[in-house]
């Protein structure tokens, strides 16, 4: 067990939140789909572990066909971070891109390392869910590390996870700290996920996060 955790998710209502202090006095910091960090004041820099989703590999990198040192730039900034790739989860498409990305972190030497969630974990992770309720066809990156911080940490701290388009105040604001790129639609519950948060954080099996720090 880590005694502390912090999951930073992606959500507009990080601007302005002067969270990155906070955050990077966490023992351990979970990111998610290799977000930017030159939002330091809101965000902070320390990264352990950050997510890939493949959609990403593919729409941001080519599927790294082609050029691979924007994917190795961008990779630098997490320094020895674990890049987590969800790759044998839709195995015609996501499998070949995940590999490509091992392939070239260890053909450029970098200190980050891939690992992959085991097939067996996700497919349980899946059940227990739909279990508790969450009907969307895929489960999301934030809920899949949520769910691995809980498992491994004492106390875990959401950041960032707010999927509505205004913040408590009414006050609209991006989907993104760095960006207003929606999410494709039917594929994930951002606001049943973040209902599950809000009972958690009710519960005391997490801290969620809303405010400034």
């Amino acid at each position: 067990p880590i005694r502390s955790c912090a999951v930073v998710g992606n959500g507009g209502i990080l601007n302005s939140s002067f969270c990155g202090a906070e955050i990077d006095r966490a023992d351990f910091v979970f990111r998610l789909n290799l977000p930017p960090l030159n939002w330091t004041n809101d965000v902070g820099t320390k990264t352990d572990v950050v997510i890939a989703n493949p959609s990403i590999l593919m729409n941001t990198f080519n599927s790294l066909m082609e050029r691979r040192k924007p994917f190795i730039l961008k990779m630098k900034e997490y320094g020895s971070a674990l890049i987590i790739l969800p790759a044998f989860s839709y195995l015609q498409k996501n499998t070949a891109v995940s590999l490509r990305a091992l392939y070239t972190i260890n053909d450029f030497d970098l200190n980050s390392r891939i690992v992959f969630f085991h097939p067996d974990y996700l497919r349980s992770l899946t059940s227990y869910w739909k279990h508790m309720g969450i009907k969307s066809l895929r489960l999301s990156s934030g809920l899949m590390l949520m769910s691995a911080a809980v498992e491994i940490c004492d106390k875990v701290t959401l950041y960032g996870f707010w999927p509505f388009s205004q913040d408590l105040d009414g006050v609209p604001i991006l989907h993104h700290y760095y960006d207003n790129a929606l999410p494709k639609p039917n594929v994930h519950s951002m606001p049943e996920e973040f209902y599950l948060y809000l009972q958690m954080h009710i519960k005391g099996s997490l801290r969620l996060n809303l405010g400034r720090c």
